[in-house]
């Protein structure tokens, strides 16, 4: 199939000569085309321009689909790399907690947070978490992303754990968006086991990483390195023994405290390194130069009325910064990228193309699809959303409460909700 989209107002997040990601001051820089044209062809960008140089030859019997895109914009889709959205239930008794008082901290070691939704999804069917995960799915394509990266980690026991990603690999299968999962059977440390985390671990090592190597469930190991979860030694035997299966680590790290997460996952060429809320000098030297992506989730600063990374700093000192969801029941249960686009100007100090880079190309590459999604390039994905009528890229962050894009084009198909 032939797709043209033609007199875009502007084509956003163009690449001649694409790259994996954008560093410091190279994050507020975004190539755009005023009165553009794009063409689609099967699954992938066959070419771009100015509206003036589309030849005629390109407007024939071949060209199946011509969409009017005056006074439009339009986007590669967003790469969301940090999501859970696989979950048995919503957790707002929790939320009514934290506004009487109680910290994340103290609603799980009550057996709340993680633990709870561990709970629920011992007793929910594979079928019903896929029924319900896949309408988050389709709420999230119809607000513009094109990629999510799902973890697991409400099983926190191995038949639980192989059930959230079989689940996943079923909306890999099912879903037209690209997919990536992540394994985090280290989640959260089991009430049986909080007196003897290195025996949860062992079961970790032991128990469920053979058999997701060996269903090939995953692309990714993850681990909760933090305060009151895992600590840096359980991490590096969980990690090690990760990538002896061939799976990449990645960390939930320093979202409660300086706990060495951003260390270890450097350590071991971790893709992403995510939360980041606690971030300083040393671990921003560590980061520099290295392949890991720090990755910051606005969604959970803003719901748990934490403290806010230090964004600004980290672009300043010539890192990259990717932004994601962190689709959640308990700490972020929204999935609302162009939120997270606007949470990035106005709480973050982000320029609006600091943004487009952080939710496109850097995202891309921490799911590891920056080669193939996150900008518009010839020979990638077609994967692109359609605005409504707006007047430039500052708009998007700017009118936060409304939902401006139109429509959604995944793999080179116009989706229809």
């Amino acid at each position: 199939m032939k797709v043209l989209l033609e007199n875009i107002k502007e084509l956003v997040q163009v690449e001649e000569y694409p790259v994996l990601f954008k560093a410091g001051s190279a994050m507020a820089e975004v190539t755009t085309i005023k009165n553009a044209y794009l063409i689609i062809r099967d699954e992938v960008i066959e070419d771009f321009g100015e509206m003036s140089h589309l030849k005629d030859a390109y407007v024939d019997d071949d060209i199946l689909l011509e969409i009017d895109c005056s006074n439009r914009l339009v986007y590669p889709t967003y790469c969301d790399s940090h999501t859970h959205l696989v979950y048995p239930g919503s957790r707002e008794k929790e939320f009514v907690d934290r506004i009487k008082g109680l910290s994340y901290e103290q609603i799980a070691e009550r057996g709340g947070g993680i633990l709870n939704s561990a709970k629920l999804l011992h007793e929910t069917s594979e079928d019903e978490l896929y029924k319900s995960a896949m309408e988050r799915v389709s709420e999230m394509v119809q607000m513009g992303t094109g990629a999510v990266e799902i973890k697991s980690g409400y099983g926190l026991n191995t038949d639980d754990e192989l059930k959230m990603l079989r689940v996943i690999r079923r909306i890999k299968n099912s879903s037209p968006i690209c997919v990536r999962a992540n394994f985090l059977g280290a989640h959260s440390i089991p009430l049986k086991f909080r007196d003897n985390v290195s025996k949860y671990v062992d079961s970790i090592i032991n128990e469920m990483i053979p058999q997701v190597a060996a269903e090939e469930l995953s692309d990714y190991i993850d681990v909760f390195c933090d305060k009151g979860f895992f600590s840096v030694a359980d991490t590096e035997r969980i990690l090690m023994a990760g990538m002896k299966y061939g799976l990449r680590p990645k960390i939930h790290a320093n979202e409660l405290g300086h706990t060495g997460g951003v260390e270890v996952g450097v350590k071991y060429n971790a893709l992403s390194v995510d939360h980041l809320e606690y971030i300083g000098e040393n671990e921003i030297a560590t980061l520099k130069n290295s392949e890991t992506m720090p990755t910051v989730l606005p969604g959970a600063a803003f719901f748990l009325n934490m403290k806010l990374s230090p964004v600004r700093k980290m672009i300043d000192a010539g890192l990259p910064v990717a932004l994601a969801s962190d689709y959640n029941p308990g700490s972020s249960p929204s999935g609302n990228m162009n939120l997270i686009s606007a949470m990035g100007c106005i709480k973050y100090n982000m320029l609006p193309e600091e943004v487009i880079n952080a939710t496109t190309i850097n995202s891309a590459y921490a799911m590891g699809i920056s080669d193939r999604l996150g900008s518009i390039a010839r020979g990638k994905i077609a994967s692109v959303f359609i605005t409504s009528e707006i007047p430039g890229i500052e708009y998007l962050p700017y009118s936060y409460g409304s939902n401006l894009i139109e429509t959604v084009i995944i793999n080179g198909e116009v989706q229809n909700f």
